[in-house]
């Protein structure tokens, strides 16, 4: 029969035991140790540190339900309490496994997490867990200037651990603009080596300035520029974009060293430019609005990116404009004409009056040769006045023609500003844009009847008017003035003649009678005869003397008569 082999087990176990124990008795209280869970009540958790008593712990120090098995980190307190069994705490030992977490966090610049709890002059509390709080000074809150203490009070954010002794005592001071600045860093990096011009980003608005809008990408900004938020005329940034608006912009620059970035909404949509040629062509009628003002025309916008300018002469057909604020107002919508474009620098040329019918186009209908009318003096020149017909039309009053027989040297004795006079159209210009008009030709020429009803040698009536040392003015019918000269009152001979005064048997006012001895309409001159028609007087009578004594005489000087055509006025 074989001989059986000894049976080691207990001895082995208990040697084990044994060597456990002692091993055990090497610990101290207060030493972090490790043990595993071996049952799990309603109330506590039992874990086997490898002593002869499991340690019981309540279950509430344990922030999730551990499972059998689970190994958990405690602190020996006794290693035999008051009922023999030992006394172990995970509480401490989570103390004690933070305490480290947080000086290898300190010496590694790793962040933990905390939650602002209150506020002081300085700075906040911040509770970092297990009831450890340190002190974040004010500097050190945010990467922007915190203006109210109290909207950090209960916000929960990672912090970098900035001191943890200090005097040998435990004194803890942490930053979260650190850890921030950090986080910005990182990201911006991280921006610029997976970012691309052309690229889609996501951002918020931040804050605006008058040359554009900054975007939050995540803790660092870029800048959405005036000019890139529209093809079109942009004004006003926050027309376009709101403070803490999430939008989506295009990435049109990057400049890695300078740290700069440029964004924009518009390169969204193609450049309206490159494809003007096929939406527009010259002489199209588009609606626009009015954008700008300046002295020398009107900016339109006819599209969001496309303005074109209408210059002040192309404003209206009639009216004389000193500023486009005279018919134009920013926001206005109009319709204007495109007169020409250049796509290379970007500009079109546009017209309003062409829009309209050209007055002038039907001028000679609207005011036909012959039209008599009334209408206001809105202006006097040395050469004569200029009269409005209409709206932005002016008809013009030379001085010529003011009177038929007055020669007029100033206007501005006869006209007055403001004044309604009636007027006749006399010549028209359309394509010069001028109207002439009269005022004499509103009666008859008297030089016209004067031509056709009396002649050379005809007497005429007529009553002095002025009377200088080369003779008198005499006049007559029509109002016409004809002179006298010196030479033709009275014969060379008489007494008159003879004597140095001998004007002084005129007067102003006077009535006479006189010859006509020269009649020019187109010069309008008139030459009388005093003497010629006293002398035809004197020949009349004698005339008829001789025919009393001889009619035969009387008949030959009646031939002679005729030459004058004394009888044929009456």
């Amino acid at each position: 029969m074989a001989e059986s082999e000894p049976d080691i087990t207990v001895e082995s176990q208990t040697s084990l035991q044994e060597e456990y124990l002692n091993s055990f008795n090497d610990l101290e209280e207060g030493q972090l140790i490790e043990g595993t869970v071996i049952e799990i009540s309603t109330e506590s958790v039992f874990v086997d540190v490898g002593y002869k008593s499991e340690g019981k712990i309540p279950i509430e120090e344990f922030k999730t339900k551990p499972q059998i098995g689970d190994v958990a980190s405690v602190v020996l307190i006794s290693k035999e309490g008051k009922s023999g069994q030992v006394v172990v705490s995970k509480g401490k030992a989570d103390v004690k496994v933070f305490w480290k977490e947080l000086k290898n966090a300190h010496q590694e610049h790793i962040p933990v997490t905390g939650k602002f709890i209150s506020s002081n002059k300085g700075g906040f509390e911040v509770n970092l867990g297990h009831d450890i709080v340190a002190f974040c000074p004010l500097s050190k809150t945010d990467i922007k200037r915190v203006e109210n203490p109290d909207d950090y009070i209960g916000l929960e954010s990672k912090f970098v651990i900035d001191r943890l002794y200090s005097d040998n005592k435990i004194k803890i001071v942490v930053s979260r603009r650190i850890f921030l600045e950090n986080e910005i860093s990182k990201s911006k990096e991280e921006f610029f080596s997976k970012t691309e011009v052309g690229s889609v980003v996501t951002g918020v608005v931040k804050s605006f300035t008058s040359f554009g809008a900054f975007i939050d990408l995540g803790g660092f900004d870029g800048l959405l520029h005036i000019n890139d938020m529209s093809w079109g005329h942009v004004t006003r940034p926050k027309d376009y974009v709101k403070k803490d608006q999430k939008i989506k912009l295009k990435v049109i620059k990057l400049d890695p060293e300078g740290q700069k970035i440029n964004l924009s909404l518009k390169h969204f949509t193609p450049d309206p430019w490159t494809i003007f040629e096929k939406k527009y062509a010259i002489n199209d009628i588009v609606k626009g609005k009015v954008t700008k003002l300046v002295d020398f025309g009107a900016f339109i916008e006819i599209e969001e990116g496309i303005e074109g300018l209408v210059h002040i002469s192309e404003l209206s057909w009639v009216k004389r404009i000193k500023h486009p604020d005279e018919v134009l107002s920013i926001g206005d919508e109009v319709e204007t004409k495109i007169l020409g474009y250049d796509l290379e620098n970007g500009r079109v040329s546009l017209g309003l009056k062409q829009v309209l019918q050209n007055p002038w186009d039907t001028i000679e209908e609207t005011f036909p040769l012959g039209l008599r009318l009334k209408a206001k003096i809105v202006k006097i020149k040395n050469a004569g006045a200029f009269v409005e017909l209409a709206e932005g039309i002016d008809g013009f009053l030379h001085v010529d023609d003011l009177s038929w027989t007055r020669h007029i040297k100033n206007p501005g004795s006869m006209l007055k500003t403001g004044e309604e006079i009636d007027v006749v159209i006399i010549d028209i210009d359309k394509k010069a844009h001028r109207i002439r008009l009269g005022v004499k030709q509103l009666s008859d020429d008297p030089w016209d009847y004067l031509r056709k009803n009396y002649s050379k040698n005809s007497p005429i009536d007529g009553e002095i008017t002025n009377i200088t040392d080369f003779g008198v003015f005499v006049k007559v019918i029509g109002g016409i003035e004809g002179l006298v000269s010196k030479y033709n009152l009275v014969e060379p001979g008489t007494d008159d003649s003879r004597d140095e005064d001998y004007l002084s048997r005129f007067k102003t006012g006077q009535k006479v009678k006189a010859l006509i001895t020269e009649i020019n309409p187109k010069s309008q001159r008139l030459s009388l005869s005093i003497k010629d028609y006293e002398k035809g007087i004197q020949r009349k009578e004698l005339s008829k003397y001789i025919h009393d004594e001889d009619g035969e005489s009387t008949a030959a000087f009646g031939e002679f008569l005729k030459d004058m055509d004394f009888d044929s006025q009456k």
